[in-house]
């Protein structure tokens, strides 16, 4: 998927929401534990009941990891369901891999060829070779780690290092790596006070932001100092959107909760 087909759903549907597909077992409905697939039978709910007010999903891939074989099948289904009926919408591998060269091309394989995900997250510890091999896919998206949500940012990625913080050292150092164009970063809701120096470094860059609403996120300070004139946002919520309810009525529940959240980002594209 290119950019451009992304802004065009964004306008579409006035809406820049992601929905994360983190599915607990532990947490879904009761229910769903009689079905032969519990996970996907949630994700395909969840997925039915959101996706006119969603332009991404994002699973989690240690969500389905965690269960084995059996979660990882859960994982595919998931994404061939969406490529088959919603092939607009945007689809994200949150797996934050990131190796040397020869790995990280299997690893981009795997969730590029194989998986047929638009997008992968990577995070950039180990520099440009490790992710280069992502950027190579003609219209796959890589969304480097680069502030994120946790708390455990302030260890290393907003330290100072040779007279910067090193989350800007990583904006900038990317931007010089072969194919940037195909960049994405994430960029945590809670720290919006910090968007206004990123836009600086990566002025146009679309950027995936975790942690609005279970983490305390404010969506209109995101936007306040984020936003782009082609949006360049995709904000994520996972736990408010697919927990709203763990009855019957979850799916319906979902909907409600993802329709809150858009018919905000409604009012801040109508204001801007």
């Amino acid at each position: 998927m290119t950019t451009k087909d992304l802004v065009a759903q964004i306008e579409k549907k006035k809406s820049f929401l992601c929905i994360g597909l983190d599915v607990d077992v532990a947490k879904i409905p009761k229910h769903l534990l009689e079905d032969e697939d519990p996970i996907f039978a949630f994700n395909k709910a969840i997925i039915d009941a959101t996706h006119h007010l969603a332009v991404a999903y994002k699973p989690n891939t240690a969500f389905y990891e965690a269960y084995g074989i059996k979660g990882w099948k859960s994982l595919e289904k998931t994404i061939r369901y969406l490529n088959k009926n919603f092939p607009e919408i945007f689809t994200i591998a949150d797996a934050k891999r990131g190796d040397i060269g020869n790995t990280s091309t299997m690893y981009a394989k795997a969730f590029f060829e194989d998986l047929a995900f638009d997008s992968v997250t990577v995070a950039p510890y180990m520099g440009k070779d490790s992710v280069e091999p992502f950027l190579a896919f003609e219209d796959k998206h890589t969304i480097l780690l680069a502030l994120t949500s946790n708390k455990g940012a302030f260890d290393f990625q907003v330290k100072i290092s040779e007279g910067k913080e090193i989350y800007k050292t990583v904006l900038e150092t990317s931007k010089q790596w072969t194919n940037s164009h195909n960049l994405m970063y994430v960029v945590g809701a809670t720290k919006a006070e910090y968007l206004a120096d990123i836009r600086k470094i990566v002025p146009s860059s679309f950027l995936l932001v975790p942690g609005v609403g279970a983490q305390g996120g404010n969506l209109q300070e995101v936007c306040k100092y984020g936003m782009t004139e082609n949006v360049g946002l995709l904000i994520n919520s996972s736990r408010g959107i697919i927990y709203a309810s763990q009855e019957a009525d979850y799916a319906q529940a979902a909907a409600v909760a993802a329709g809150e959240l858009q018919l905000q980002m409604l009012a801040i594209l109508h204001d801007r």
